[in-house]
């Protein structure tokens, strides 16, 4: 066990200017805050108007040039762990979380990524498809995740109902719990094993 918090990063993973991400981010941030064990912030995509990535490796293997590229990565390393919020489009990830994602790599490793989905299914083919990548990246997938989907995402979403996050609170509240367990538990453990090298 570590003597400080783990730091939590919340990716918010698409950047449409119709999105509704904000809406979960914000949710689980406050399920993380209110769980205290962890800190955690919001990282939007939309602020960081990352480039597609143009480097001529990842910086596993040589530094990034851009500054953009860089200022991404500086930030992430300052995170013991990842949430990512995502929706699904066509079965997978936004195109502008997959190049963030690729933007970094030495930043992902041995931090644990967690995931809240919503759309129609959940989001559940873009998490899988988020998975995959995690393991390249060398992160430890959190096996609990948030997925709001079906009728529970049309009460919230405006497509449908509106209503927000609140209405689907109770139902998510378990699923968010056992993700902040898990989470907790990977952040704390891995943040111990890289300070000792």
């Amino acid at each position: 066990m570590t003597t400080q918090t783990p730091k939590i990063a919340i990716i918010l993973s698409t950047t449409r200017d119709s999105r509704w991400g904000e809406n979960p981010a914000n949710w689980i941030k406050e399920k993380i805050d209110s769980d205290g064990r962890m800190s955690a912030d919001i990282l939007d995509l939309k602020d960081y108007d990352l480039p597609f990535f143009n480097e001529p490796a990842s910086n596993r293997w040589m530094p990034s040039q851009d500054p953009k590229a860089v200022k991404w990565q500086e930030d992430l390393a300052g995170y013991d762990g990842f949430v990512f919020v995502v929706a699904e489009y066509n079965h997978s990830i936004s195109g502008a979380l997959k190049n963030a994602l690729d933007q970094a790599f030495n930043e992902w490793n041995s931090k644990p990524a967690a995931v809240v989905g919503y759309g129609g299914t959940g989001a559940a083919r873009a998490v899988e498809h988020l998975r995959l990548i995690a393991v390249e990246l060398r992160m430890v997938n959190v096996a609990s995740a948030v997925h709001l989907g079906g009728g529970e995402f049309i009460k919230a979403h405006p497509m449908g109902a509106g209503e927000g996050m609140g209405v689907v609170d109770e139902v998510l509240a378990p699923s968010a719990a056992g993700m902040i367990d898990e989470l907790y538990w990977w952040a704390d453990l891995l943040k111990g094993a890289r300070a000792a090298g």
